[in-house]
């Protein structure tokens, strides 16, 4: 068991580096979010009715928080695309993780395939999996085919007809586990930069903030401390980006591993099976 789950967890690592790297659709999410920040920042953070005098260049209306956003500086534009991102790409990988564990609880399908197997019924088991659906199924399936073809074959040893339904499920596996990991990366990425970023945008602000005080010659403790409260936007937009994205990585490789220990638990049952029954 253990010599299969180092050969399957291999190839599906890479692939999935090159799923995120080449993916059609990673690409236009993050263009597509880029462009929605800009214009937000610009017509919506930065509109007109949101400071005195209509005027951008003017202090936000006393409570205005879209006005004190925009004041952020360039930076927020970069924060609320990372944001954008990361809901997107939740949102993709929660729909697509939902889809793969399948209609049914997948201790209850194994333990179904399992009763199947051990009667001989592999006509059960198949439609189990169609019923089924999912990951976790679709694998399973291509090792019960497998163990229906390995029946038949009478050049092979029992050994070599084991391998061979091993061989079936890392091949499977491998197709399989790529597609729920895929676009992990980007959150992962987003999640270590969100915060660095706002923090960059925070030490913009506050050098931006004690040069006017520096060129208006004397102290002034209301500029200071406005200054200062736009430039901690910044921070605050790092931190909860970087938070949920955390958050959502985390979750989503711990479904992952579940999904993982599911197919090697279906793999190493179907090969003990038929081991057992030959």
């Amino acid at each position: 068991m253990a010599e299969q789950k180092s050969t399957t967890v291999a190839p599906t690592s890479s692939s999935s580096k090159s799923g995120n790297l080449n993916s059609p659709f990673a690409l236009i999410v993050i263009a597509a979010a880029i462009v929605v920040a800009i214009l937000v920042y610009k017509f919506f953070l930065g509109s007109g009715a949101n400071f005195e005098g209509g005027n951008p260049e003017n202090k936000p209306l006393p409570g205005n928080f879209l006005g004190i956003v925009y004041k952020g500086g360039f930076i927020v534009p970069g924060l609320m695309a990372l944001l954008m991102i990361v809901v997107t790409f939740t949102i993709e990988r929660f729909l697509t993780i939902m889809k793969a564990k399948g209609s049914g609880n997948v201790a209850t399908f194994i333990k179904n395939i399992k009763y199947n197997l051990e009667t001989g019924n592999l006509s059960a088991a198949k439609q189990a999996c169609d019923k089924q659906r999912g990951s976790v199924a679709n694998v399973v399936r291509a090792a019960v085919d497998k163990y229906e073809m390995m029946e038949k074959e009478t050049h092979l040893t029992t050994d070599q007809k084991v391998l061979a339904i091993q061989k079936e499920v890392e091949e499977a596996t491998s197709l399989e586990l790529p597609i729920l990991e895929k676009n992990l990366t980007v959150i992962a990425t987003i999640a270590s930069i969100a915060t660095l970023m706002g923090l960059l945008g925070t030490v913009l602000g506050m050098i931006r903030a004690f040069a006017a005080m520096a060129n208006a010659g004397a102290p002034d403790a209301t500029a200071l401390s406005t200054g200062i409260s736009e430039a901690l936007i910044n921070t605050a937009l790092g931190i909860s980006t970087s938070a949920i994205a955390i958050i959502m990585y985390n979750y989503f490789t711990s479904s992952i591993d579940d999904l993982s220990y599911g197919i090697d638990e279906a793999g190493f049952t179907i090969t003990q099976s038929y081991a057992s029954k030959h």
